[in-house]
């Protein structure tokens, strides 16, 4: 694996051979992210989106988090565009110390070990910008990435009963959060 600082990238070999590129992302990958985004919506279940954005509400969007000084990464499979994971920094000056943190692949991308690597560039990015919190929601019924977020470190903090309607059911909608300051404290003992 290779890491390069300022920006942060990284470059490995997934499990069944390909390359992978995890990036910030650049206003030339918006296409293949409305692309590869508009199957998840299809065929998943677990992405909280109804449609992809325009091509221009992307480019605004990356845009934005840009200018905000947010996570926002491409994880390109081959060259090609086929998911991402970001994170957004509370926008409060008394929320700074938090980021809310988000992520998909395509189908073609999934069962790779790239979930890990981006476990591990979020963690990572988390850190340079000094965050204390990293923030997510998951479905009660997506076994694999609870599985992933507790690997990690990640805790639950709460659930909103019946919060979404999936595949003819009603399911909930777990907090997790992972406390950088935990590590500091492993790192002391």
């Amino acid at each position: 694996m290779t890491v390069t600082l300022e920006p942060l990238i990284v470059t490995f070999t997934a499990k069944d051979d390909t390359d992978v590129t995890l990036r910030p992302v650049q206003k030339s990958d918006a296409y293949d992210i409305i692309t590869s985004v508009a199957s998840i919506i299809k065929d998943g279940t677990y992405i909280q989106k109804e449609r992809p954005r325009t091509f221009d509400e992307e480019h605004q969007f990356i845009e934005e988090m840009n200018a905000n000084d947010n996570m926002y990464i491409v994880v390109e499979v081959d060259g090609v565009a086929r998911g991402i994971a970001r994170v957004v920094r509370g926008e409060l000056e008394m929320k700074k110390h938090t980021g809310i943190f988000r992520t998909w692949l395509h189908e073609d991308a999934q069962g790779k070990g790239i979930g890990k690597k981006v476990m591990e560039y979020t963690f990572e990015w988390c850190r340079i910008h000094d965050l204390h919190k990293l923030c997510l929601t998951v479905f009660a019924s997506n076994d694999v990435a609870i599985t992933l977020y507790k690997k990690y470190g990640f805790v639950t903090e709460g659930t909103q009963k019946e919060q979404a309607f999936l595949n003819g059911q009603y399911d909930d909608e777990i907090f997790m959060a992972y406390f950088f300051e935990n590590e500091q404290k492993k790192e002391q003992l």
